[in-house]
């Protein structure tokens, strides 16, 4: 009997995801259960926005695009930094049955015009900083007023809306996002995500860090990219959590920690470059003991080298899981679990999270254990395709399996550890090179916070291995030094032919080396 109890009473407290089908009804459970409790901490102010407060800002949204004309199926563009305008917005937006394509504000306008005419957007929903553009298609401001009071109000001026063009016309009523990719290395392509994939996503996610009502967390990440997008804000809301907005919408390394603990978070999600300066800045800035209690920190969109996780773990005093995602899968495909849930291997990106993994050698026959070969995904999280672009998506969609262009490898637990990324390759007289592999290792010299390695043409060899680091504040290391280290622990192939210590290094929007730009900045 006493077994039967006891079995009973672990159901009861097991873990149980949240069920939405999409954005639409995203907050529609805590609306009816939890209508009063905080779903988001709003600006410098702080001001806390509950959910039956937030979902009534969204209804207001949804019923003035219902007015102006708008209809279920449109594309809507959203331009706005970490605010509570773009919450409601996006929100609002799916109510109405609009397919939402964020938008990142810090691109030129020239950009972002490039990108709205090429979805055939109807209009933008802008919000601060940028309201005032001046784009070419409708802009229609947006501003959201949340008093300490508890009174709400929006404000939004939907003016004339454009005539249809573009890969809008390819939409199905299925669709509820359009997420543009990081667009680096070519132009950006257009990744239609269904409110199926959404809500699988959202999903996987709550269960794979266990997040429920009890958990608040600062967005680091912007909105318009899926890791801020479905990681810290959609999955927040989704469990019934808290999200800080901080001021002016943007991750600030000076206010992160008041920020934290102004919401009481218990977990963040970030990419290894704000890892890094967050791990710099913590002698003068991390408050030790009055660091909120973390159930984890998360890292994703870059590889994290092993001595800074460790070091990052030591620092904030909570596990450092390192996940493993992308655009196409809408977000995230594989996580590190939560201690307690499973092993933490060194090197690895964890297991798959509610999708099907594969490695892939020649001729698309998965590798044996252990073998290097391509990443291929499978499963709810994966779109369909690009949008107009029909060479592309024959390319990378393969009979439902997302072909990442990732190299890496399985273990025998089905443990994922990526190894590079095939375009990244450098052939060094026919040897292979991941400039990953390269950058972990010199990442783990001692004073050295951050590494890019690339290829440097050669008439010989054809290519040669560059490398740019920079030095930790502080420290005194010299290129002779960080050479002597890799020696001792790389391929004297893999070795860098030329070493330039820098002051810094470019990085994109979404937080990941620049690899175009360093390219182009130091292999001449």
């Amino acid at each position: 009997m006493a077994a039967v109890v006891a079995a009973s009473e672990r159901e009861a407290h097991r873990y149980r995801p949240p069920t939405p089908t999409g954005l639409a009804d995203l907050l529609d459970r805590q609306v009816r259960e939890r209508p009063y409790a905080r779903a988001l901490v709003v600006g410098g102010e702080r001001v806390q926005l509950s959910y039956r407060a937030l979902a009534g800002l969204a209804g207001d949204v949804a019923a003035r695009l219902d007015a102006a004309g708008l209809r279920s199926g449109d594309a809507v563009g959203v331009l706005s930094a970490n605010t509570a305008e773009f919450v409601v917005a996006l929100l609002g937006a799916a109510r109405a049955g609009l397919v939402v394509a964020p938008l990142d504000p810090a691109l030129p306008r020239a950009q972002l015009d490039a990108r709205v005419s090429a979805l055939g957007a109807r209009g933008v929903l802008a919000g601060p900083p940028v309201v005032g553009v001046r784009l070419s298609s409708p802009e229609w401001p947006l501003r959201v007023d949340v008093s300490r009071a508890g009174t709400t109000a929006v404000t939004l001026d939907v003016g004339g809306t454009a005539h249809v063009r573009g890969a809008a016309a390819e939409l199905s009523r299925d669709d509820a996002l359009v997420l543009f990719t990081a667009g680096t290395t070519a132009r950006a392509k257009m990744v239609p995500l269904t409110g199926a994939n959404i809500a699988a996503s959202v999903r996987n996610i709550c269960a794979t860090y266990e997040l429920g009502p009890g958990d608040a967390t600062v967005a680091v990440m912007p909105f318009f990219h899926g890791h801020g997008l479905f990681a810290a804000l959609l999955a927040s809301l989704a469990s019934g959590g808290c999200v800080l907005l901080p001021e002016r919408g943007r991750f600030s390394a000076t206010t992160f920690w008041d920020d934290m603990r102004a919401v009481g978070a218990t977990w963040f999600t970030a990419v290894p470059a704000i890892h890094e300066i967050l791990l710099d800045r913590s002698e003068q800035e991390c408050p030790g003991p009055q660091t909120p209690p973390l159930k984890f920190v998360r890292s994703c969109s870059a590889p994290l080298n092993t001595a800074t996780q460790r070091a990052l773990e030591r620092t904030f005093g909570a596990p450092l899981l390192s996940a493993y995602g992308m655009t196409e899968s809408s977000h995230q495909a594989a996580s590190e679990p939560l201690p307690g849930r499973g092993a933490l291997k060194q090197g690895s990106v964890g297991r798959p999270t509610g999708v099907e993994v594969r490695v892939v050698g020649p001729g698309g026959r998965p590798c044996p254990v252990g073998v290097e070969g391509e990443v291929w995904v499978h499963g709810p999280t994966v779109a369909r395709g690009y949008l107009a672009d029909p060479d592309e998506t024959s390319c990378t969609f393969v009979d439902g399996w997302l072909r990442t262009g990732d190299l890496g490898t399985l273990d025998g637990d089905g443990y994922l550890s990526l190894t590079g990324r095939i375009k990244n390759l450098i052939n060094r007289g026919g040897e292979k090179i991941a400039p990953e592999h390269v950058e972990d290792i010199l990442a783990g010299c001692p004073g050295v916070a951050a590494a890019a390695v690339f290829a440097v043409p050669d008439g010989t060899y054809g290519q040669r291995v560059g490398a740019a680091v920079v030095v930790r504040d502080g420290e005194s290391v010299d290129a002779a030094e960080v050479l002597r280290y890799c020696r001792d622990r790389l391929a004297p192939f893999e070795v860098p032919d030329r070493l330039e210590v820098v002051d810094a290094l470019p990085y994109t929007a979404k937080g990941g080396l620049d690899r175009k730009a360093v390219q182009a900045r130091y292999a001449p």
